[in-house]
């Protein structure tokens, strides 16, 4: 059964999620020398980035650390990929919203004081991912 699963998962990420499929790849295909893995369907790279994940259809790249933040950033990772299902297409936006968030207005708002503590997942995309992982893992996202 789960093989079958597996096979739906891919089958719909490389056609109704073919752009980020695409991107995906060719991601893949830059860090072809990393380690690499299934993970429930998902093609996982452990890429040289301590701190960064990324998603892109059915491939997911994690951090390099060990133990419970790589795990996590797994888990978490693997909730944009849920994302990717459902959204097809529309995933693009939730692309632009996380590296937009991710790379510019979190790293600059944890600057302020007043945002020391603000969460990674105050951004309802980043939310929705863990969210998303931790439910059909049944695993604890990092953020």
């Amino acid at each position: 059964m789960k093989r079958i699963l597996y096979f739906l998962y891919l089958l719909i990420q490389c056609t109704w999620g073919l752009g980020q499929t695409i991107i995906g790849l060719f991601f893949f295909l830059i860090h072809i020398n990393k380690p690499h893995k299934f993970y429930r369907g998902a093609i996982q790279t452990q890429w040289n980035d301590r701190w960064a994940g990324l998603s892109l259809g059915p491939f997911i790249f994690v951090p390099n650390n060990e133990g419970d933040y790589f795990t996590g950033a797994r888990v978490h990772e693997y909730g944009h990929t849920i994302q990717s299902l459902v959204l097809g297409p529309l995933y693009a936006i939730v692309g632009v919203i996380s590296v937009g968030w991710g790379s510019v207005i979190y790293p600059i708002l944890k600057r302020q004081e007043k945002y020391k503590d603000l969460p990674y997942t105050k951004c309802f995309v980043e939310y929705n991912a863990s969210w998303l992982g931790e439910k059909v893992t049944g695993e604890k996202a990092v953020w």
